[in-house]
């Protein structure tokens, strides 16, 4: 198993420790037993093989409940406890199970709801606790999270055709005012790209990141020149929700794993850049060897779980996204949150994104050449609510 981060199905007898640690400390084992234990599937994460997260889920019919999540006090913050349901919700997914649901704690609530859980019961009381029912639905379509991109160079939001810098154009010099426009329809996720920090290799428009994610709500994640601990840095105190990296993962993986056991995989948005199945570094100056299936081999079994894949034959061209890449893709990763960026042109090509499988859709020169218009994409944001 290595340094990898892993998810395994354990015994029922593995889980104890953990429960009463985290959430019985004091008490005997035999007391944190639950009547149902032999009728669940218990999950664990292990981090260098030692178990560091675990959650026990219980089906019954079309049903099924989870209980008892806990993770090691010194590895919280790393997104473990995400991991493992978001691998409850795919294993029902896979066994038809439709509906998933604890009793969480109040405390806990928007954890669960933005692992896209809602509130289903009133609250009440057990043992002084404040505790309520959090459900979701997982048959059908995955909901789509629309995501617009802005890309900068010099301060300024421009698009770049299949990557290169010299066909570039400039839509509007003025960054912030286009991500408020984004908030103002709807958009909760935005896709920023320092085009100017992947060419020269360090953060250059970090200041671009601090105003959008000052001035706005939306969850940002940021890429481009992210290449030491200290650009890493830059981008979480300015604001970043997520750091966007795709060169350092594929010329320096060690370097790599060691910001995601630092920050924990769900604070990474990895990207995979590919030409014709290959992965592309350096603002996508550099073709490498490696396939796109191996790189992310590597990395899901290092805990990664968001992840993006632009086909950069197709990005900027607006002649449709590459739909069978991304199906050869998710079904040999079917528990990543993927999102696809590049060729999207119209509204019927997010469609066909979503009907393949995937959880998110990057765009960018379809809006801003008005192939998508903000009425369409604000329907479309409501509709994936």
């Amino acid at each position: 198993m290595g340094t990898g981060i892993t998810i395994e199905q354990i015994t029922a007898e593995d889980t104890l420790p953990l429960r009463r640690d985290l959430l019985y400390p004091g008490q005997p084992l035999a007391a944190v037993r639950l009547e149902r234990d032999q009728d669940g599937i218990h999950f664990g994460v292990l981090e260098a093989g030692r178990l560091v997260s675990v959650g026990s889920l219980f089906p019954d019919g079309r049903e099924a409940q989870f209980r008892k999540l806990a993770t090691l006090q010194e590895a919280q913050g790393r997104g473990y406890g995400s991991m493992l349901i978001k691998h409850m919700q795919q294993h029902c997914r896979e066994a038809g199970i439709p509906l998933l649901w604890c009793n969480a704690r109040q405390t806990a609530e928007g954890f669960y709801t933005r692992l896209g859980f809602k509130r289903a019961g009133e609250y009440f009381v057990k043992s002084n606790i404040t505790y309520t029912r959090m459900e979701q639905t997982l048959h059908g379509k995955k909901n789509l999270t629309v995501i617009p991109a802005i890309d900068i160079i010099d301060g300024k939001c421009v698009r770049l055709t299949q990557g290169d810098y010299a066909q570039q154009k400039v839509y509007n010099e003025h960054p912030l005012e286009v991500a408020k426009t984004f908030e103002d329809i709807g958009v909760k996720r935005l896709h920023l790209v320092d085009l100017d920090g992947a060419r020269k290799g360090a953060v250059v428009n970090w200041k671009v990141l601090d105003a959008i994610a000052g001035k706005t709500s939306l969850v940002v994640d940021f890429g481009g020149g992210i290449k030491t601990g200290e650009d890493l840095r830059i981008v979480f105190e300015n604001g970043a929700a997520l750091a966007t990296i795709g060169s350092i993962a594929v010329k320096d993986p060690e370097l790599f794993f060691g910001w995601v056991r630092q920050y924990g995989p769900d604070k990474i948005f990895l990207g995979a850049d590919v030409k014709e199945e290959k992965i592309a570094v350096g603002g996508w100056l550099e073709t490498t060897d490696l396939s796109v299936f191996d790189f992310l081999e590597q990395h899901t079994s290092h805990g990664i779980r968001h992840i993006f894949c632009t086909d950069i034959a197709k990005d900027g061209l607006l002649q449709g996204p590459s739909i069978a890449l991304y199906k050869k893709i998710l079904e040999r990763f079917p528990d990543i949150d993927f999102v696809a960026s590049g060729g999207v042109s119209n509204i019927q090509d997010v469609t066909d994104l979503q009907e393949a499988g995937c959880s998110g859709v990057i765009i960018g020169k379809a809006i801003y050449e008005g192939r998508i218009t903000m009425e369409a994409l604000k329907e479309l944001i409501i509709k994936n609510e």
